[in-house]
């Protein structure tokens, strides 16, 4: 490749330049200008949330200084992918694109029709490894099939050879780079207006690479070492709130592994805190494999038999009788933290205020909607994807699924959590209640007993089918 040929990285979930591949493998090439695309428009790509487009924004402002740094510009463009990176090659001269792999249903369609365009036209597109620890072809049981069960699948991640992360590139001449017509990052409105609801989103987070490096440092230096005790306590900062950083690319997943072991093999007294953080990492990329292999994880039951459960289903209108009725009512209540149980409603509360909800929260919150309620757990799994400001395509619709019971390793259906027994075992003093819902709902909105008596008996009853 000649020295002067200039080539495109095209960013998506991978918004950062350290342990970049993509733009290490580019700018060693040659001269380097970036795009994002903002694409809502190709077929079967899920729009994003009011949550993920605030941080979205704030990401790729983030993402455009420390580009500049390196002497890269970033072009900005919104449309359909496959519409839009031709006309950015064409406009920039540009016959070599190098992006991350997507491992979604439709993402993959659509970064195989660009690669096809692109090389239809003489022009190079490379691909590369940059979200996972592992590409999702690569563990498989020994019939060559992929995993189902979580910890077989962790046990052959660890025998998997680990690529090397890599440093940031040496910053590039920004003279004599193609000058390309992009879009204001303003125009796209990602930011709420009408009302501005995003002012506890901004106090309780920094998107950006440089805030996920601090609070990676701090992960290493005052949580892991005790994360297998802290985990489950949304009272105290005991996890790693790294899922953001993770979802957005922000860091790689190779970046904090790296970190983990090392801490290790440095410090034996953080070993299992540490150890414990790494399995969590690992179930991310299970999620990712099963979203691979299944890219119809966010609307299908991996357990088929599912299929039969007796759901009921908000209608968000006008209920055509008492049964969508009471399920309007039910799930309203939930969304806005009104249920009456006070775990319950101190998640939804959180959620709503700084766009994240503590882990064991999600799953209490998650179990009463499908289990107390019998609310499907695809309505959970929208709101959610509405809310969090680290809303992942696999592990989202995967938890939920793990959640009711109708996934891939999932939590036995009969498995009903009680938030009144949660909320004594995992915030005792009761400061989280407090700091999010501190005013209780005049009552709870279903009682325990018989909910669970209710679901047991659908379930029963998908069973006999």
């Amino acid at each position: 490749m000649s020295p002067s040929t200039t080539n495109l990285v095209w960013f998506r979930d991978d918004l950062r330049v350290a342990d970049n591949p993509a733009l290490d493998a580019a700018m060693a090439a040659g001269p380097t200008i970036a795009v994002y695309i903002f694409d809502e428009q190709s077929p079967g790509i899920r729009p994003l949330g009011g949550a993920a487009r605030w941080w979205l924004h704030h990401a790729l402002e983030g993402l455009r200084s420390n580009l500049e740094r390196l002497g890269v510009p970033l072009v900005l463009r919104r449309g359909a992918a496959q519409e839009i990176l031709p006309e950015v090659l064409s406009a920039s001269g540009t016959q070599s694109a190098y992006w991350t792999r997507r491992y979604g249903g439709p993402e993959r369609a659509v970064d195989t029709g660009v690669k096809e365009l692109v090389r239809a036209s003489g022009g190079t597109a490379l691909s590369f490894s940059g979200t996972l620890l592992q590409e999702p072809w690569v563990p498989l049981t020994q019939d060559g099939n992929p995993f189902k069960v979580f910890t077989p699948f962790f046990n052959a991640l660890l025998r998997l050879p680990l690529r090397p992360a890599l440093g940031e590139p040496p910053p590039q001449e920004p003279t004599g780079l193609p000058s390309v017509p992009s879009d204001k990052l303003a125009d796209w409105e990602l930011l709420p207006t009408a009302p501005d609801w995003s002012h506890g989103l901004a106090a309780a987070w920094e998107p950006g690479e440089p805030a996920a490096r601090e609070r990676l440092e701090l992960v290493l230096a005052d949580i892991a070492a005790d994360y297998g005790d802290t985990r489950d306590r949304p009272d105290t900062d005991g996890t790693s709130r790294l899922s953001p950083a993770l979802r957005w690319g922000h860091l790689s997943p190779v970046q904090v592994w790296e970190s983990l072991s090392a801490l290790v093999q440095g410090h034996p007294a953080a070993a299992d805190g540490a150890r414990a953080m790494m399995r969590q990492l690992a179930w991310r990329d299970f999620c990712w494999n099963l979203l691979y292999h299944q890219p119809g994880m966010a609307e299908q039951n991996l357990r088929p038999e599912f299929d039969a459960f007796e759901w009921a289903w908000p209608s968000g209108g006008v209920p055509r009788g008492p049964e969508e009725a009471q399920a309007n009512e039910e799930f309203e209540a939930w969304c806005r933290g009104e249920t009456g149980f006070g775990l319950v409603d101190a998640g939804m509360k959180q959620l709503w205020e700084t766009g994240w909800m503590h882990n064991r929260v999600r799953m209490v919150t998650a179990s009463l909607l499908v289990k107390n309620l019998g609310i499907h757990w695809r309505v959970g799994e929208q709101w959610f994807w509405d809310t969090l400001v680290d809303a992942d395509a696999a592990a989202n619709p995967a938890n939920w699924q793990w959640v009711a019971g109708c996934g891939a390793d999932a939590s036995p259906y009969f498995r009903v959590f009680n938030p009144e027994l949660q909320a004594r075992k995992f915030d005792p003093r009761g400061s989280y209640v407090a700091r999010f819902a501190p005013v209780a709902a005049s009552e709870p909105i279903v009682d325990l007993k018989e909910s669970r008596a209710r679901a047991l008996d659908a379930y029963a009853r998908m069973k006999e089918r």
